[in-house]
C-alpha cells in the first residue's frame, strides 16, 4: 500500500523571483510563466495601445504611459501589466505604489489570471481603472473603481472612452488598436 504525503507548496519572495530567468508573475508566493512569448496579434495590439496612451499624455507632465515593469506589491507579489499609466513619480528597478490604469491584453494562457487574480489584486490596490482587451472578439471591458469596487463602464469595441487619470483627463479611442 503506498503512503500520501501531504506537503504545502513552496511559497516564493521577491528574493527567488529577481534571480528567475525569462518572465514570470508572482502571486501570493506563487510563480506564473510569462510564456510562451506573446503572439504577434498581442504585440501589434500592445504596440498600438502604448502609442494611443503616449499620444494622450504628451501634454500631461505627470502622467507617464509604460510597457511591462514589475510593480511589486508585496514581497510575495508582482505582476507586469502589458500597459499600464502612471500619475506619481517612478525610482528604482520596479513600480511600488499602483498605476492609474491598466491594460492586460488577454491569451489563452493568461486570460483566466487577469480576469481573476489580477481583476481582485487592481481592484484591491487602487488601480482606478482596469481594462481587460480581448483580441480575438476584438472588445475591450472597461472598469472603474467607484467606492473600492470596481464597476464596469462597458463592453467596447471602437467607442472613445475618456479616463480621468487625477492629474489629467485622456480620450482613447479603442477603435485604433485593432489590427486591420
Amino acid at each position: 500500500m503506498s503512503r500520501a504525503y501531504a506537503f504545502d507548496p513552496p511559497h516564493y519572495t521577491y528574493d527567488d523571483y529577481k534571480l528567475w530567468e525569462g518572465r514570470w508573475e508572482l502571486i501570493g508566493g506563487v510563480p506564473y510563466a510569462m510564456s510562451p512569448a506573446p503572439s504577434i496579434a498581442h504585440q501589434t495590439v500592445s504596440n498600438r495601445i502604448a502609442w494611443l496612451l503616449q499620444e494622450a499624455l504628451k501634454d500631461c507632465t505627470e502622467c507617464h504611459a509604460l510597457l511591462p515593469v514589475d510593480w511589486r506589491i508585496r514581497d510575495d507579489t508582482v505582476v507586469q501589466p502589458d500597459n499600464l499609466v502612471v500619475c506619481h513619480p517612478v525610482e528604482g528597478a520596479y513600480l511600488t505604489r499602483a498605476p492609474e490604469l491598466v491594460f492586460e491584453i488577454l491569451s489563452k494562457s493568461t486570460a483566466l489570471k487577469d480576469q481573476n487574480a489580477k481583476f481582485t489584486i487592481y481592484e484591491s490596490e487602487g488601480v482606478r481603472y482596469y481594462v481587460m482587451v480581448n483580441i480575438d472578439d476584438r472588445v475591450c471591458k472597461v472598469y472603474r473603481l467607484q467606492d473600492g469596487r470596481y464597476v464596469k463602464l462597458g463592453d467596447v469595441v471602437d467607442e472613445t472612452v475618456t479616463f480621468d487619470l487625477g492629474k489629467c483627463r485622456i480620450p482613447f479611442n479603442f477603435g485604433l488598436i485593432w489590427p486591420r
